[in-house]
């Protein structure tokens, strides 16, 4: 069973819109996982702002896809650097600690997850 952020059970993250990697609910990661899908965040229109102008746009629906298209409060699983590069820049979503996969502490210290941390 995958771990969360503080060693729990991964909790799911979003069914609606239906996230993950895997397109389970939860942030799971594996081999093909290339993004590191691991954080789970709540969506606000300026992460939405600034990830569409790095060439990633989460807002438009992609039918052929099954996206949906997100708005603010929804919730995904993000790829752990781009979330690092958003809070670089202050437009980091806040982050569902409890439903992040414990895989992102490669890249991002607790203690800064903790930061934006919401429930």
């Amino acid at each position: 069973m995958a771990a969360n952020v503080h060693g729990q059970p991964l909790q799911g993250c979003s069914d609606d819109p239906l996230t993950g990697y895997y397109r389970d609910g939860f942030c799971h990661t594996g081999e093909t996982d290339s993004g590191t899908h691991v954080v789970c965040a709540e969506m606000t229109e300026e992460f939405l702002t600034f990830t569409a102008g790095r060439g990633n746009d989460l807002s438009t629906p992609r039918p052929q896809w099954l996206f949906p298209g997100l708005k603010p409060g929804d919730r995904w699983c993000l790829c752990a650097l781009r979330w690092d590069e958003a809070r670089q820049a202050g437009m980091a979503p806040p982050v569902v600690t409890e439903a992040t996969h414990i895989g992102v502490l490669e890249y991002i210290d607790e203690a800064v997850l903790s930061e934006y941390a919401v429930e």
